[in-house]
């Protein structure tokens, strides 16, 4: 267990070194401003994009600002992660950074779970981030009671980020470079939003995690639905972090 612990602080400062954790903050800070804000000047901007024709705009509402919100994060947000943490594990073992660690008696296993933790850590910080800020500026912007449950919509996003991170750190560890791991994470959630147009499958499927979050905003009942993604998920992470750590201890360093 201390083995576990030193890695995971050897991971952390290396978020900070690498600037990882400074580029990921920046970047969904930024999604985070501009949520509300996109929502706000909206409707002049479509007013100005149709050349001055006279076209009824609904006035913006909360409910605007946190569609913005999940589509930037779910869009845009999530490959930016994969993109800086494709490479956790194949890029170690490419730079030999392991062998020296191994050979002192680290145990493998420790890197899989140093390497979660942290990128969990990460996962919450920068998502709660980006909530914080957008909840802030949509209350200013949109003092309404339009979206009575933001924080229930906000947790499955947690969930979701357990399980994209395990196919990350799965597809790392598989791949022997760092495009094969972020690739195999592609692929994967391709599938998976292709799965998503069979009906039954719906609330099954992890993806819906991040696909139904407006509707768990304006009715928490919604949340009950997405019950069995959420377990899938969870127990599709920790499989894919055990078969990870199989695969890590069967590779040659």
């Amino acid at each position: 267990m201390n083995a576990a612990i030193i890695f995971t602080k050897k991971e952390l400062l290396e978020s900070w070194w690498t600037h990882r954790l400074l580029i990921l903050t920046v970047v969904f800070l930024i999604f985070g401003i501009l949520s509300p804000l996109i929502a706000k000047l909206m409707p002049e901007l479509l007013k100005g994009g149709l050349g001055g024709i006279k076209v009824a705009v609904p006035k913006p509402t909360s409910l605007d600002a946190w569609t913005q919100y999940y589509k930037n994060i779910t869009q845009m947000g999530i490959y930016v992660f994969a993109l800086m943490l494709g490479g956790c594990v194949s890029q170690e073992i490419q730079q030999g950074t392991l062998v020296n660690l191994v050979t002192k008696g680290l145990p493998r296993w420790t890197v899989i779970v140093g390497k979660a933790i942290v990128g969990m850590l990460l996962w919450i910080w920068i998502t709660s981030l980006a909530f914080l800020v957008t909840w802030a500026y949509t209350a200013y912007y949109f003092p309404d009671t339009r979206s009575p449950h933001v924080v229930l919509a906000f947790l499955p996003l947690l969930v979701f980020g357990l399980f994209f991170l395990s196919l990350i750190v799965f597809g790392s560890t598989l791949a022997t470079n760092n495009y094969g791991g972020l690739l195999l994470t592609i692929v994967v959630m391709a599938l998976l939003y292709l799965a998503q147009m069979v009906k039954s499958w719906q609330h099954a499927n992890p993806v819906a995690l991040i696909g139904d979050n407006m509707k768990i905003l304006v009715n928490s009942d919604a949340l009950t639905k997405l019950m069995p993604a959420m377990v899938i998920a969870v127990v599709a992470a920790v499989v894919l972090f055990f078969a990870a750590i199989k695969l890590l201890d069967r590779k040659k360093l």
